[in-house]
């Protein structure tokens, strides 16, 4: 009996426990319960982006802005040799060969912060989009201009559009995964290297047959082959969830997915954006206080690279045109073009960027942005000073060489950190700030590059060698040490 009672007594809480309890929910509904009630359902791009990885995606877009990268250089290199060149055409003096250099900076340096403010507001694609097909019309424009003033102002306008070109590389960082990101934008120096190889080339052949306007008609052609491809541009998935299209952004992030052959997150893509979204794109915010030290110095050094890399470029051709020995020309209506061994020993100083890039890619992961970039400053004022010896034609192009490749490489770590120290809302202003400050530095550096070392080399080198040293304590001063670190979307004490 006291068995059977147990077995009645077992049936009886078997019944009541049956009662209350709701049927068993199929294990879909099982499943789909425990997703909901996990706080952290949600991803970020940065997660999005690392956990897709590198594949092809990233090639194909390493090739658009890598295409970008060397329509500009092509557009940038053909200052050294096109001052030459209309100062044999047009007689045109010292300072008016300087001043065909600085009004394109002047354009770079007036719309770097106007593309900045449309890439934040509009899109990356659509700043750069517009970007390509006015670098396009003006670079034609100016090839077939009647006079020198016509030239100046078209040239100027040639400017204004490659102030958007720095808006590539805050695109092209925003889809390289954290570990990747570093080596990346610096081997995208590569195609910077080879537009300025090309153009060289290119100089080589049709200069002595064609001249300086079809000079500049070729040079156009990668410009006319961006500009056709930008429509297949992937719009940035940061930006769109920056603005308040998820949609948008996760679309973009299921086209990674799909090219890479990975597996697409699951959950909800989200942002926290501190900086709300009718904050965007404002040049005053780069000055708030988490950011103000770190933007003051960024604009020292940025401004600071672009001194040192285009003077060395421009006091390069300035250089083997005097000829060893230093001594001015004799009359200012002499013309003296560049002949072809001018042109090898420029290709050959030029060629001294892809060292520099691999040497950097190596130093920046091992030693970290700052000391990367404060020791290629250091090496670099070293350079220029031994360049007051300038005993024979070989010594200067070995030297000529080596600093070429320093400060080449240390641009592009400027262009790493860049990106990585500002948030998503203000990146490509602070990026478009940076890049118009540098073209302050840039506009300064043809009259010391071009005039001032006519009348003292010694000089010259002088103000090259401190504008280094003043930049490398400003990399050491920068307050954050990017390396490692994720690219962020909001802005905190720390940042």
């Amino acid at each position: 009996m006291r068995r059977s009672k147990g077995y009645q007594d077992l049936d009886e809480n078997a019944r009541e426990l049956r009662q209350p309890v709701a049927p068993m929910p199929p294990p879909q509904e099982i499943e789909m319960a425990s997703v909901s009630v996990v706080p952290d359902d949600t991803f970020t791009v940065t997660q999005a982006v690392n956990a897709l990885g590198f594949g092809w995606f990233q090639v194909k877009l390493s090739l658009f802005t890598g295409l970008c990268w060397m329509a500009d250089s092509m557009e940038m290199t053909i200052l050294s040799i096109l001052s030459p060149a209309l100062h044999c055409e047009w007689n045109i003096s010292k300072y008016q060969q300087a001043l065909t250099t600085t009004i394109v900076f002047m354009g770079m340096m007036l719309s770097s912060t106007f593309w900045g403010n449309i890439s934040d507001r509009y899109g990356r694609k659509t700043a750069l989009s517009m970007c390509g097909v006015l670098l396009f019309y003006y670079g034609i424009l100016s090839s077939i201009a009647p006079n020198f003033l016509w030239l100046l102002f078209l040239r100027g306008l040639v400017g204004f559009a490659i102030g958007c070109v720095p808006q590539s590389v805050t695109l092209y960082a925003e889809f390289l995964p954290t570990k990747q990101r570093a080596k990346c934008v610096v081997l995208l120096d590569c195609f910077w290297a080879l537009g300025a190889c090309l153009e060289v080339a290119v100089a080589l052949v049709v200069m002595p047959t064609l001249g300086v306007h079809w000079l500049l008609a070729i040079s156009t052609i990668p410009l006319l082959i961006f500009a056709i491809i930008c429509p297949w541009l992937p719009e940035s998935a940061r930006f769109h969830v920056a603005s308040g299209q998820p949609d948008k952004a996760l679309a973009t992030l299921e086209k990674i997915a799909q090219d890479n052959g990975r597996p697409m997150l699951l959950g909800r893509l989200v942002c926290d954006d501190s900086v709300g979204i009718g904050q965007r794109g404002r040049l005053k915010h780069l000055l708030i206080p988490h950011l103000r030290n770190t933007s003051l110095l960024l604009w020292v050094i940025w401004m600071s690279c672009a001194f040192c890399y285009y003077g060395l470029v421009l006091m390069t051709t300035e250089l083997f045109e005097t000829g060893p020995s230093g001594s001015e020309e004799a009359c200012a209506a002499d013309c003296r073009p560049l002949q072809t061994t001018d042109y090898m020993d420029l290709l050959w100083t030029t060629l001294a960027e892809f060292p520099g890039i691999f040497a950097t890619i190596f130093i920046i992961e091992k030693f970290g942005r700052k000391r990367t970039m404060a020791i290629q400053f250091v090496i670099f004022a070293m350079c220029v000073c031994v360049l007051i010896y300038n005993t024979n034609r070989t010594f200067l192009t070995c030297v000529l060489f080596l600093a070429r490749g320093i400060i080449a490489g240390l641009f592009q770590a400027a262009y790493v950190y860049t990106p990585e120290v500002y948030p998503t809302a203000l990146r490509s202003t602070a990026v478009g700030a940076c890049s118009g400050v540098a073209r302050l530095g840039a506009m300064v550096t043809p009259y010391v590059a071009q005039v001032l070392l006519k009348n003292s080399i010694v000089i010259a080198t002088g103000v090259y060698s401190f504008a280094a040293l003043l930049a490398a304590l400003a990399c050491l001063a920068l307050p954050i040490e990017t390396k490692g670190r994720e690219m962020r979307d909001t802005i905190t004490a720390t940042s």
